[in-house]
Order: C-alpha cells, then structure tokens, then sequence
C-alpha cells in the first residue's frame, strides 16, 4: 500500500517524520541498540537499553507518536531494567503500518511476538494514552506474562471527550498556529507543541493520518480482574480523557492505586521517579 493511502498523507510527509525521529532517537541519553523484530502484523522497530539481565520493562507510546516520547524518562529507569521502547505498528514510528481492529486479540498477539522476538517472558509495561490502552489489552488477556503495569493517561477507561475533535476540526483553515492551539487544549499543558519535541508532534501532524476508529473500553469485570500491582497517573485537565472517570472506575480494582494530578495535563509530566519506585517495588 502506498503512502498516501496509508497512514501517511504522502510519501514526502513519511520521509520528513522518520528523518527527524531518527534526529532525535541519535540524542537517546543512554547507550541503547536498535532492533527490528518480525512479527505476523510485519516488522516492528524496538530501542533497547538498560543492563542486560535486568528485568525487563516494555515502553508503549501514545497514538501519533513513538518511543522518542521517552527521551526524557529512559534514564531513570536504564538503571535498574532492560528497557524495550516499542515503536507501536500503525503509528509514525519505525513499524509496519498494520492496524488491525483493536476489538480483536490481534494487538495481543502482536506483543507476543515481540516478546518471543526478544526472549521476553514476562515483563513490567509502561504505558501512555493508546499505549495504556494496549498495556490494558495486553494484560487483561495475557496476566501471565505482565509482572506489573504502569498506565499514564490511559485511554479505554474513563470516557473520550469529544470537544477536542470538534476544536481540532474548526481550527484546520489556521494552520499551524491551529494545530498547535489544538494540541494545548487536547493535552491541557500550556507548553504543548513547544520545543524540538513539539516542533516534532506538528511535523507528525503534518504528514500523517491518526487512527479514525474508537477505542474499545474495558468492562468492569476486565479490569477487576487484574491480578498484578497497576498505578496509574491521570491529570485532571486532560483535554482528551475524563481522568476523574478512569481514577473512579479504577477504585473497584483491588490491586490499583490511582494518582490523579488536578493541575496536570494529558500525560502528567515528570513521573520517571515515581514510577520507577512502583516498578523497583516488584
């Protein structure tokens, strides 16, 4: 499938996103391989850092983006565990562009084989937005093979809010100043869309087509099932999802502890210590 029917606007666009991730990826802040790993949705791309040996950790990002979204935690938690960020497949990362419905067990199996492919048995994750969504996904149908789970700004928990879509849409004709306006309100954070990362998130804007389809959202009866020890880290003026929702829902878990942030946005920033202490932990 060529580009443009993709999940690219053009083959122009796929080229300017993946030389700049690979700008950034070049600034990762500790000594980290790059690996590409067969799976049946095609080849999905992993950075892996961290001691050899050490427990392993499984980065998943957000929708419209990709591990370089981890620049600024890797470090704090390369110390302590073999990190594999994973370039999720249908996102403007590195991966096959595959998006397979997600009301299907076919994100699950596609983990599979990337943990096969990485000599992974079981493994802690960390997971952001779509990324909390597949970690949820993942755990939900694979408890065994996930020691413990770490959800920032989860999505398919509380519910999606709509008034980002609609501001997105009435902002399109003010180009990059809209975009950007967009992007404040949706992730709550004044500063969104500033710096070379956010410089970055508009040249993704740019060249390529998100995911159209609805995420899924758990049952009661999934997520009481959860065995394993969850944190999750919400904001309360996440633009996008009702983090008040996710944290009430998430009170019925028994293994789950909630931090809701009222002044953070979607994702609260600057968890890498706190999450590292949930994971150590274990």
């Amino acid at each position: 499938m060529s580009a443009a029917r993709g999940i690219w606007r053009s083959e122009q666009g796929a080229r300017a996103v993946q030389e700049g991730y690979r700008r950034l990826l070049a600034r990762w802040p500790v000594p980290a391989e790059q690996l590409t790993v067969g799976t049946r949705q095609g080849e999905t791309f992993v950075v892996a850092c961290g001691p050899a040996g050490a427990p392993a950790l499984v980065l998943l990002h957000g929708s419209g983006s990709n591990s370089a979204m981890w620049l600024g935690d890797v470090a704090a938690w390369a110390g302590r565990f073999r990190v594999y960020a994973v370039d999720v497949i249908g996102e403007p990362g590195l991966s096959a562009p595959s998006r397979p419905p997600l009301d299907s067990e076919a994100y699950a199996v596609w983990l599979d084989d990337v943990l096969d492919g990485l000599g992974v048995a079981r493994a802690s994750v960390v997971g952001l937005s779509l990324g909390g969504w597949l970690a949820l996904d993942y755990a939900i149908r694979r408890p065994a093979r996930v020691a413990r789970l770490a959800l920032i700004s989860p999505a398919g928990i509380g519910r999606a809010k709509i008034g980002f879509a609609l501001l997105a849409l009435a902002l399109l004709p003010f180009g990059e100043r809209g975009r950007r306006i967009a992007l404040r309100r949706a992730l709550g954070r004044s500063d969104a869309g500033s710096g070379p990362f956010g410089d970055f998130l508009m040249l993704i804007h740019r060249g390529f087509r998100p995911r159209r389809e609805r995420l899924p959202v758990f049952s009661g009866a999934a997520l009481a099932g959860l065995a394993m020890p969850v944190l999750a880290v919400v904001g309360g003026r996440d633009g996008m999802l009702d983090s008040y929702g996710t944290r009430r829902r998430l009170s019925a878990v028994p293994s789950a502890r909630v931090v809701l942030l009222p002044e953070a946005g979607h994702p609260p920033l600057g968890q890498s210590a706190a999450i590292l202490d949930f994971l150590r932990a274990g």
